[in-house]
């Protein structure tokens, strides 16, 4: 049971970190890999799992969102909006592997659903990205033990 907690906890923690809500998961993988009571690698699949999830989750608010951009609720301005497509548009989908990096990888996401990216090179690219960031900080974490 204890198991199924902690890798519960460490999706839930991932797949929020993921969206545009302020959370990290970096400090739980951490602690359970610290902990050495789960196998690593299924620490990094579930972690993993959870961020790229996360990470649809902003690529379909990105799809349906564009069509509010006008409302006075809407949470960017039109000009940081229009940045963001013209900076996306620039990279193009490469961008995503930057998916991972802290302030500008959700809003990535979310850009490129809002500019249509499909969703297969969406999800090689960000895998590639969030699997990465976990590998890495897996690795400098087992080099501390």
């Amino acid at each position: 049971m204890i198991d199924l907690a902690a890798y519960a906890g460490l999706f839930l923690a991932a797949f929020v970190a993921a969206t545009i809500l302020p959370l990290q998961s970096e400090a739980a993988l951490v602690g359970l890999i610290l902990a050495d009571r789960q196998p690593l690698w299924a620490l990094i699949a579930v972690a993993s799992i959870g961020n790229v999830l996360g990470s649809v989750v902003n690529w379909l608010l990105g799809r349906g969102i564009e069509r509010f951009r006008d409302r006075r609720w809407f949470p960017v301005g039109r000009s940081s909006l229009e940045r963001a497509q013209g900076w996306y548009r620039r990279y193009g989908k490469w961008s995503l592997l930057l998916s991972w990096a802290p302030i500008v990888g959700d809003p990535l996401t979310v850009v490129a659903g809002v500019l249509r990216e499909p969703l297969l090179p969406f999800l090689a690219l960000v895998t590639v990205a969030k699997t990465g960031r976990y590998l890495v900080l897996a690795a400098a974490t087992m080099s501390l033990q």
